[in-house]
């Protein structure tokens, strides 16, 4: 397995037999390197969204329509897509899984905000989620946007994921004390990576406080465009 940072909350996870990006945000993403989009959406399987902000869903329709990969996410916003874009969809919901090819991706609950711009100001774009994403034997908790939630007791007691990505910026998330809680609190992660952070001056620069909170946990601060093997 592979895990590969795109800056912000953007991966490229290559697990099974797919690639996943999830929330792919390139164009206009100051972490990211643009001269790199090609090598890292080359070979992609499905394109999965958390919620509707632009910093989430940024590429999410351009890539899907330059590779063919269906988009994955909540069915309110897929519906929209696919009504609206004409965009290839597989809108699920809350507690829904869906298999995709020898990955099974489900959805879970966030504790975040969803909406897109229009023409007036933000409209609705359903709920935001974050997955459990499940191959090669390891489960993978991407949290998508999130403060610390009870229900991560319940995401732990039924999926059990031994890898943890976790929004960890401040401001708009969960900050590095409060990712460190919900990691020591909910689950035994055994690898955590932080993300949602680092963008901008606004968000945290440094993983160390949840490192330093996570004694026995492999805390990796991941670089853009390097993988992490798992």
């Amino acid at each position: 397995m592979k895990i590969i940072w795109l800056g912000h909350s953007g991966f490229r996870i290559e697990i099974a037999d797919q690639v996943l990006l999830v929330d792919p945000w390139l164009t206009g993403n100051p972490m990211f390197d643009e001269a790199r989009r090609a090598e890292a959406v080359d070979g992609a399987t499905h394109v999965l969204v958390s919620h509707g902000h632009g910093d989430h869903t940024g590429d999410a329709l351009a890539i899907s329509e330059s590779t063919g990969a269906p988009i994955v996410g909540i069915y309110d916003l897929m519906s929209w897509w696919e009504s609206s874009k004409g965009a290839k969809v597989i809108g699920f919901n809350k507690g829904g899984t869906v298999q995709l090819g020898d990955v099974a991706v489900t959805m879970v609950n966030a504790a975040h905000s969803s909406s897109a711009d229009g023409p007036e100001g933000p409209v609705y774009a359903g709920h935001e989620s974050g997955f459990m994403i499940a191959g090669e034997g390891h489960v993978i908790y991407f949290s998508g946007d999130t403060d610390v939630m009870a229900d991560m007791g319940v995401f732990n007691a039924l999926h059990a994921p031994d890898i943890g990505i976790l929004c960890a910026g401040g401001y708009f998330t969960m900050d590095m004390k409060r990712a460190a809680y919900a990691a020591s609190t909910f689950f035994d992660f055994k690898t955590v990576i932080p993300c949602h952070y680092r963008t901008f001056p606004i968000l945290e620069q440094s993983a160390a406080p949840l490192a330093e909170a996570l004694p026995g946990v492999e805390v990796i601060e991941p670089q853009v465009m390097e993988a992490i093997e798992i």
